[in-house]
């Protein structure tokens, strides 16, 4: 019997109608994530009754991660993210396409639109909140790694957070059960990672995450390592999981558990 791993099929073909208007979902969903985030650093961390009362980063930070997590998660089981899959991500839609469940075509123009939503999510907030979003401590909620990180280590870093939320994906849509629990996995994994990784790597573990902040911001210095370190742990994650679970097949692309539709029939 052949054991080798699982290729991605590519989850067939799909219509232009469907990419586009789930594409314009993600544009929506990556803008109000970023608006959200923005928003949560400027009441957290930003000048604010709770930064004077919560002692210190580390707390604000496990507000913000907590915070973070029950945003991302309504995200996913929002309207938009279960007709979308809710992805939000580069990396994800990666991964989703390389576990063979999300069509090849659908990452270009989920990628597009996420890195928009981004930029679109930040100038709004800016427009919302006022100049206090372009001042420190928020900053427009950019990221930067830890005194004494080298880029490398920044990168290692973020692309293993990156990989450990993937692979655990990926093995929780690849069991029927678990799948309905996803959007609150990725919630908490992403708001352990900003509590755990704040202030070493900013806890990005999303080219989205940074490219908005970073871009209206100017903060450009490191902004290669936060959109491509993720990828690469996506890329590992995937490759991981098709040698350890090769027999089991991720069930559906959706991230809100909506199971049973033939891949092939949507994105």
């Amino acid at each position: 019997m052949d054991q080798s791993p699982e290729l991605p099929n590519n989850a067939g073909r799909v219509g232009f109608g469907p990419l586009a208007q789930h594409s314009v979902f993600e544009l929506v969903l990556s803008s109000v994530l970023l608006f959200g985030v923005v928003s949560i650093v400027r009441w957290v961390i930003g000048p604010s009754p709770i930064s004077r009362t919560i002692p210190g980063i580390h707390a604000e930070l496990c507000i913000v991660g907590a915070t973070v997590a029950f945003l991302l998660a309504g995200l996913i089981l929002s309207p938009p993210g279960r007709a979308s899959g809710g992805h939000m991500n580069p990396a994800i839609s990666l991964a989703m396409w390389r576990f063979g469940v999300f069509p090849g075509a659908g990452v270009f123009s989920y990628t597009i639109a996420q890195l928009l939503g981004s930029v679109v999510g930040v100038v709004t907030a800016r427009g919302v909140w006022g100049h206090v979003v372009a001042e420190p401590p928020v900053g427009y909620a950019a990221l930067r790694p830890g005194l004494g990180w080298s880029t490398w280590e920044l990168f290692a870093t973020e692309a293993v957070g990156m990989a450990v939320i993937v692979f655990v994906v990926g093995l929780c849509l690849a069991v029927q059960r678990l799948t309905p629990f996803v959007p609150w996995i990725v919630g908490s994994l992403v708001g352990i990672g900003i509590a755990v990784l704040g202030t070493a790597t900013g806890g990005s573990l999303n080219p989205v995450r940074q490219l908005g902040p970073a871009v209206v911001s100017g903060q450009t210095q490191f902004l290669w390592v936060y959109l491509v370190a993720p990828l690469v742990g996506a890329a590992i994650a995937t490759w991981l999981r098709s040698l350890l679970q090769y027999r089991r097949k991720v069930l559906t692309h959706r991230l809100c558990g909506a199971v049973g539709h033939p891949a092939g029939n949507q994105i």
